[in-house]
């Protein structure tokens, strides 16, 4: 039987220590900020639900989420909900370190913030915790212990609200809607959120939507590329499976499954290049200007063959989105 890690007692008060000091702004009316507090739950959160497995922290919708969540429960201040200034800012924490993109420099204001969640999206390839730290948080008694600090410390008139939920509510809400939805209830309900939030919440929440849509349409179609039937599976957080929107987001502003389809990524570029397309009674079609017969693998063994569904009829990819795609994106 493995038996857990051991940590020395004085490394668990080094970050307790750190946790109860945390740099916070300070608002003349609304006093000190709540933001890195709560992000540092949110990501004891992820670490409990296995979402974190290592101490590289990614901008995931998942992760979003649980800052979403946790705020909510929380705080009971006017401070604006906003995940990048936390990110960002935890920088100034010496267990917090940001990793920028290869070749990427991050974009701040002259007040030394971050310009916004697309700039720290487009920008930040991860946040790294200390190894130490995070093996705290990966054993229950630790890290239940300096959760139960963070709340005593900064959160003390709401503490009793907190709840680390299996399910977020918000997330459930958001799933419902991308396989529920019609385009144009999705499309309609995007434009209204867009004239009640600021560029910056609108960008989180087009990522977080995206997020869910890469994920709804591979577990739809059973984690199979609908058109070679490819199933690879690796760990809980490794798959080999493409979501692949059949009318562009960009475009159609449509996360719902019935736009997207479950392809290898190597069809998913030959689809979104247009050497491949699906017709209305859902049979692959094959470009005349793909000549593939020296190969191991080719293009052509799909033509006129039927493609795997999803289970349910509902879900079904939209007979309109297809024809788009043959009309503007297949080279026939």
């Amino acid at each position: 039987m493995n038996k857990e890690p051991i940590v020395p007692p004085e490394i668990l008060d080094k970050y307790s220590h750190f946790f109860k000091k945390l740099k916070r702004g300070v608002s003349k009316h609304l006093g000190k900020a709540p933001h890195k507090p709560v992000m540092l739950l949110a990501v004891i959160r992820g670490i409990r639900k296995n979402q974190i497995t290592d101490n590289r922290l990614f901008i995931t919708p998942e992760l979003l989420l649980n800052f979403r969540e946790t705020w909510n429960q929380v705080v009971d201040t006017g401070h604006t909900e906003n995940f990048a200034l936390p990110f960002f800012h935890m920088r100034s924490e010496p267990f917090w370190q940001l990793v920028a993109k290869p070749g990427m420099e991050i974009g701040i204001t002259r007040s030394g913030s971050i310009r916004s969640f697309k700039n720290l999206q487009e920008t930040v390839a991860f946040a790294q915790i200390d190894p130490r730290l995070f093996l705290l948080l990966q054993q229950p008694q630790t890290r239940e212990y300096l959760e139960a600090q963070l709340l005593q410390q900064y959160f003390y008139t709401t503490k009793t609200n907190y709840r680390d939920n299996r399910d977020s509510a918000e997330e459930s809400e958001l799933e419902y809607q991308i396989t529920h939805s019609s385009g144009e209830e999705y499309r309609e309900r995007l434009l209204l959120l867009k004239s009640q939030l600021d560029e910056s919440r609108y960008q989180e929440e087009l990522f977080i939507r995206g997020g869910l849509f890469k994920r709804s349409i591979p577990r739809i179609y059973d984690h199979r590329c609908c058109i070679s039937g490819m199933r690879i599976m690796a760990t809980p957080n490794i798959q080999m499976i493409d979501a692949c929107h059949i009318h562009p987001f960009s475009l159609s502003n449509d996360d719902t499954v019935r736009n997207g389809i479950a392809l290898s990524p190597n069809l998913h570029r030959a689809f979104d290049r247009g050497l491949i397309s699906i017709t209305a009674d859902y049979k692959v079609k094959v470009s005349a200007l793909v000549h593939d017969k020296d190969s191991e693998f080719t293009l052509k063994q799909f033509e006129d063959e039927p493609i795997l569904l999803p289970e349910k009829e509902e879900w079904q990819p939209s007979i309109e989105s297809l024809i788009w795609h043959r009309e503007e994106v297949f080279l026939g």
